[in-house]
């Protein structure tokens, strides 16, 4: 029983406690650095030395999420999403299936191709739910498909939130002693992520299938009077002058195009996304003026998900620097007894519990490695079954988890006429359809990579 006192359970067990009962993020991780640097031997001034100290170890990522949110914030200014949006209007008829199909494709380009990750669906979603409650289409589908496309790309393609998550595991592990090039992480990612894709299919095709009644209600605020798809075809004439695209739209484009090549080019989405930000403000697809605004508002986005990744790197130093991640690696191993599968099982059940708390998967990979890592190693897990380990357990903290922008975002379009529950409607089919394949993903993928 001596293991429970370890600092790294206790510390974790704080973390997972404070984070469940809805306590702000930032705190938990600060007041679970401060028990782990206490019951470790350090004093409070060392502790919180070490942390700001580890502070830096995510600099890059959280500058990198604060540009991408700049960025959004441009493109939605321009007006290029909604047009967009329109021109794929036409398309979105046919069997309820094809349509959450769309909708789930739709939501994989936000984290890769134009990085504006939840943003659009505030733009999206709330003025097609006419759309979706003639057609009948049961909301809890749209919600798993709306999570699928804000989770998946990033947890197997290495470009925009990809190129940053990816980095974090890849970092991480490099750091606590395993190396990896983040261009090996799709592999270990890929049957976590099928997985996902058998559970897409599953809510789409089975869960949800049946037809589902709502209200018929006019959206809420933040809807976009866009035109009925079975009426009005975009292009014909007489549309709104909104569908237009002018020279704003293809400087915008262009920006984007450029964030895109530079981040194949550097791999560094820092480089890229401001390249891109740059394009835009040389060639006048926004004003210098309105730089202040836009930046404001592109912290406002993104940046409380950075700070939370900045103090997790510094709670992970303090793991680190407290000496119990080995004493625990040594108990754990004498508990499990080198039993690989016991091992994967218990390590994705740990993290399933710290990120379901935290919320962000970006944030609870430094956490996830200060611990992972050493373990794995000493169980004589490979590089990639123990990137797979992380990345599974790390992509739980997005599905099913309240406090997630991957079922807030959802949430925020479908409740925009007060007919979607959070929690009922859109986390519990999450969890289920997305967790729990991501759980088995990662215990097969240590397994046999």
């Amino acid at each position: 029983m001596s293991e429970l006192l370890n600092p790294v359970v206790l510390s974790v067990l704080v973390l997972a406690v404070l984070s469940l009962a809805r306590v702000n993020v930032v705190v938990a991780l600060l007041i679970a650095a401060l028990v782990a640097g206490l019951t470790g031997g350090l004093s409070i001034e060392g502790t919180f030395n070490t942390l700001i100290e580890g502070l830096g170890g995510q600099g890059e990522t959280a500058l990198s999420y604060i540009l991408l949110g700049t960025l959004a914030v441009m493109v939605s200014r321009s007006g290029l999403t909604e047009k967009l949006i329109r021109r794929v209007l036409p398309l979105l008829k046919g069997p309820r299936a094809v349509v959450l199909f769309a909708i789930a494709g739709l939501a994989s380009l936000s984290q890769n191709l134009v990085p504006v990750h939840i943003a659009f669906i505030p733009i999206l979603i709330p003025p097609l739910l006419a759309v979706f409650d003639r057609l009948q289409v049961d909301r809890r589908a749209i919600a798993t498909a709306l999570t699928f496309g804000l989770k998946a790309p990033y947890l197997l393609v290495p470009l925009g939130f990809g190129l940053i998550f990816q980095g974090i595991v890849a970092d991480e592990m490099t750091k606590h002693g395993m190396e990896i090039s983040v261009g090996r992480i799709p592999l270990a990612m890929a049957i976590p992520v099928g997985g996902m894709v058998v559970g897409l299919a599953v809510a789409v095709l089975i869960t949800y299938r049946k037809p589902r009644v709502y209200s018929t209600v006019a959206a809420g605020p933040g809807g976009v009077a866009l035109p009925d798809p079975e009426s009005t075809a975009a292009g014909e004439a007489g549309e709104a002058p909104t569908t237009r695209w002018g020279r704003g739209d293809v400087v915008v484009l262009l920006g984007l195009a450029v964030t895109l090549v530079l981040q194949l080019v550097y791999s560094s989405l820092v480089i890229a996304a401001l390249a891109g930000i740059l394009v835009i403000f040389l060639l006048r697809g926004e004003s210098w003026r309105d730089g202040d605004p836009i930046i404001d508002r592109g912290v406002a986005m993104m940046g409380t998900i950075a700070f939370i990744m900045l103090i997790a790197s510094g709670y992970a130093g303090v793991l680190t620097e407290t000496g119990a991640v080995e004493s625990l690696v040594s108990a754990a191993g004498d508990w499990i007894g080198g039993s690989q599968l016991l091992a994967a099982v218990t390590l994705m059940l740990v993290g399933m519990l710290v990120t379901m708390g935290i919320g962000t998967s970006f944030g609870t990979v430094p956490v996830l490695a200060a611990i992972f890592v050493p373990l794995a190693s000493s169980l004589g897990f490979s590089p990639l079954a123990t990137a797979a380990l992380i990345g599974a357990a790390g992509g739980i903290g997005d599905a099913g988890s309240p406090a997630s922008d991957s079922t807030l975002g959802p949430t925020s379009g479908l409740n925009a006429d007060g007919q979607h529950n959070h929690i009922w409607d859109t986390c519990v089919p999450t969890f289920l359809h997305y967790n729990i394949p991501l759980f088995l993903g990662g215990v097969v993928a240590a397994m046999v990579l």
